[in-house]
């Protein structure tokens, strides 16, 4: 495709100078050209209309059940426009839709292949904490991006060889853990209603109520296990309060307001796990603004790389492939 755009528009650039017929008269013969409707969208949600499958004269009335909300969310859905060709594989989800798990202090949301059978390599968790909750260290193996939403949370992080990160992530910053490697959020006492986040997981299967946690590890082990393990096999007393089952989210003790006051010791990592997008300054275009970050900029971040996209009001994304897998998330301004 790019190539073939590229070798149309030199010819167009030569016959222009060159003095030569329109583009028209040089394009194969055909019985005729695409149509000339703009296909707009035919309604929003905003609007008080009854959605009906009707696009010109193709189409007709629904006669039978219809979820009237879910079709002025999805105008191109009931009523797509005539340039639609063949099989369109559905390719979004809301969180609207998807089961929530709500726990003491918070709750968690989630896409992935199952929920929408094209995110064959890439899941998604919506998770929301109070202030002072916890989302209690936990390992899993995929790796973990993630885009604050709202609010402020506290990150830790250990490596296989020890090393140990902790930071504080404001709105519109991010982490990154690799596969395997155990971490721990919290919502810090100061973010007034608590923080909010999405993460994004490099396999399509990932399921949050699979994670493997520290509680539920404890839980299964037993407790004079546990004591030797820990250089105390004549205290078993000092475990007696260990969760029957798993705590997963759940309120915690208050942090530190100094980051340094809770570190055991000093972030000691080769590179950070964490990243401030919100202080980088985004690209100006016509139509808006783009920060990108890869791995280039974020060093930790090995297999996922991120654009946000602002866009204003009558303002485009121009058309553009990937060969890898995206998931776009869709902000509004309040």
């Amino acid at each position: 495709m790019p190539s073939y755009w590229t070798l149309l528009s030199s010819l167009v650039l030569l016959g222009r100078l060159a003095g030569a017929a329109p583009v028209a008269d040089i394009l194969p013969p055909t019985d005729s050209f695409i149509s000339s409707d703009p296909n707009p969208q035919l309604w929003n949600n905003d609007r008080t209309v009854d959605p009906v499958p009707l696009r010109g004269s193709r189409g007709a009335a629904v006669l039978g059940p219809q979820n009237v909300q879910l079709d002025l969310l999805n105008p191109d859905l009931l009523a797509p426009p005539t340039t639609d060709n063949g099989q369109v594989p559905n390719i979004k989800w809301p969180f609207s839709m998807s089961h929530n798990r709500l726990a003491n202090g918070g709750w968690a949301r989630q896409q992935n292949v199952y929920a929408m059978p094209t995110a064959t390599e890439i899941a998604a968790v919506n998770m929301r904490l109070d202030s002072g909750v916890a989302r209690e260290m936990h390992w899993h193996s995929a790796a973990e991006w993630a885009y604050m939403l709202a609010g402020d949370v506290r990150v830790s992080t250990i490596t296989p060889e020890g090393q140990v990160w902790m930071a504080d992530v404001t709105q519109g910053d991010l982490w990154y853990f690799p596969a395997g490697f155990p971490h721990s959020i919290q919502a810090k006492n100061n973010s007034v209603g608590g923080a909010e986040f999405l993460l994004i997981f490099d396999q399509g299967d990932f399921s949050e109520d699979a994670t493997f946690l520290l509680t539920d590890w404890l839980a299964h082990t037993p407790k004079d296990v546990v004591a030797k393990n820990f250089g105390m096999q004549g205290n078993l007393t000092a475990f007696d309060h260990i969760p029957e089952r798993e705590l997963y989210i759940f309120p915690s003790a208050p942090m530190p307001e100094d980051i340094e006051e809770d570190k055991v010791i000093p972030n000691n990592t080769p590179y950070p796990f964490t990243f401030p997008l919100s202080r980088v300054n985004g690209t100006k275009t016509p139509g808006g603004s783009v920060k990108v970050v890869d791995s280039r900029t974020f060093n930790a971040s090995k297999t996922i790389s991120a654009v946000e996209v602002t866009v204003e009001v009558g303002g485009m994304r121009e058309l553009h492939v990937s060969s890898h897998f995206i998931l776009m998330l869709i902000l509004w301004p309040s």
